[in-house]
C-alpha cells in the first residue's frame, strides 16, 4: 500500500506479523525493491511487526525528481515511521538501506533500537563514486535494462551466476522495475556518501555484517568501520557477494535472526 510520509513522499509499504510485537524495518540496495526481504520477513514475521518499503522511484514507490541526498532518505524513512506511529524499530539495511541506517543511528538514535548494516560502507572514495556515475550514465543511454547484466556481475559471486539460480532472475525483475529516475537519484546520493567520520558517535547495538566476497563493501572495508562503532560487531557471510539475502540465505537469515534475538 502506498503510505505517504511527513515529508509528503510517498512510499510503497508491506507490513506482516502480529500488532504489538517489536517492530523490524528493512530498507533495500539500490536497484532493487521490498521483495528483496521475502524470504527474511517470512522467516521473522510470527515474533516481530515487520515493515518493508520501497525507496523513492523503486518497485510500486513513485519517482521524484532527483538528485537525491542522505539527509532526504533520512527524512523519508522518519516521515513514514512517523506516518505509521512506530515509535522506536530495529533497522536492517542492504547497501544504500544500511548506509541510510547509519544515518539514523547518529541523527534519530532515540528511533532506532539496533541496527543491521548489510554491505554497506560508509564512505564513497572517487572510484566507488564515478561508479555511480557509470551506473547514471549506462541507464541513460539505455534504460535499466542496460544496467541488469552488469549489476548481477558486480553483485554476485562467478560460482552463483555460473548456476544462475532463480534468485538472480529475481533481482533481475527488481532492477528492471526501478525507475531511471529513482535509480539516478539515489547514485546521486551514493556518489556524496561520507558518514565515516562520525561512525564513532553511534551509540545503538549495530551488527555489520558482508559478503565475503563482496566488490563493493568488501570485509576489510566493513571491519574498519565496525572498529570506529562503539560496541559494534562483524560477521562475513560466506559463499555471497553484494546482495548476501539472495545469494546465502540460510546464513543470512541465521545470522539476523540472531543478532536480533540478543537486542
Amino acid at each position: 500500500m502506498l503510505v505517504k510520509t511527513k515529508n509528503g513522499t510517498e512510499l510503497n509499504v508491506e507490513i506482516d506479523g502480529p500488532e504489538g510485537a517489536p517492530w523490524v524495518t528493512f530498507s533495500h540496495a539500490l536497484a532493487n525493491n521490498l521483495h528483496l526481504w521475502d524470504d527474511v520477513a517470512a522467516s521473522l514475521k510470527d515474533r516481530y511487526r515487520v515493515l518493508r518499503y520501497d525507496q523513492r522511484g523503486h518497485g510500486e514507490s513513485p519517482a521524484v525528481p532527483g538528485p537525491y541526498t542522505f539527509p532526504e532518505l533520512e527524512a523519508d524513512a522518519i516521515g513514514l515511521l512517523d506516518a505509521l506511529g512506530i515509535e522506536k524499530t530495529h533497522w536492517v539495511g542492504l547497501s544504500i538501506g544500511g548506509m541510510l541506517g547509519y544515518g539514523l543511528a547518529m541523527n534519530h538514535p532515540d528511533r532506532i533500537i539496533s541496527l543491521i548494516a548489510c554491505d554497506s560502507r560508509p564512505d564513497a572514495p572517487p572510484d566507488y563514486a564515478a561508479y555511480f556515475q557509470h551506473r547514471i550514465d549506462l541507464a541513460a543511454e539505455g534504460g535499466m535494462e542496460a544496467v541488469v547484466e552488469p549489476s548481477i556481475e558486480r553483485w554476485f559471486t562467478p560460482e552463483t551466476r555460473a548456476k544462475n539460480p532463480p534468485e538472480l532472475d529475481k533481482v533481475r525483475a527488481m532492477i528492471r522495475k526501478a525507475t531511471t529516475i529513482g535509480h539516478a537519484g539515489c547514485c546521486e546520493a551514493l556518489k556524496t556518501l561520507s558518514y565515516g567520520p562520525r561512525l564513532h558517535e553511534i551509540r545503538v547495538p549495530v551488527l555489520i555484517l558482508g559478503g565475503a566476497k563482496d566488490k563493493g563493501a568488501p570485509p576489510q572495508i566493513l571491519a574498519e568501520a565496525v572498529a570506529k562503532i562503539p560496541g559494534a560487531e562483524h560477521a562475513v557471510i560466506p559463499d555471497a557477494g553484494h546482495i548476501t539475502p539472495a545469494e546465502n540465505p540460510p546464513a543470512f537469515i541465521a545470522t539476523v535472526k540472531d543478532y536480533l534475538a540478543r537486542h
